[in-house]
């Protein structure tokens, strides 16, 4: 049972330092960017993600949302 831990926590170890490598020994390490907003592709096609979007949207908002005037709007569409 005893080697069983010792190893398992080896294993474990290892895993992990060979995971955060760059974050551990180099210098400017750091995680990379794996966000969609960071791919380059992407940024061409102005395809970002959706909380970046969100937040674009709601920074555009003109007008605060009536809801007497949404609920307007849903009924003429359903008529």
């Amino acid at each position: 049972m005893f080697y069983t831990v010792i190893l398992t926590s080896l294993v474990v170890f290892i895993s992990v330092m060979l995971l955060g490598f760059r974050i551990f020994f180099l210098k400017d390490g750091k995680f990379p960017n794996i966000h969609i907003g960071g791919n380059k592709a992407m940024q061409k096609r102005g395809i970002g993600c959706a909380t970046t979007q969100d937040r674009e949207a709601r920074q555009n908002l003109d007008k605060k949302i009536n809801i007497s005037d949404l609920l307007n709007e849903i009924s003429d569409q359903i008529n």
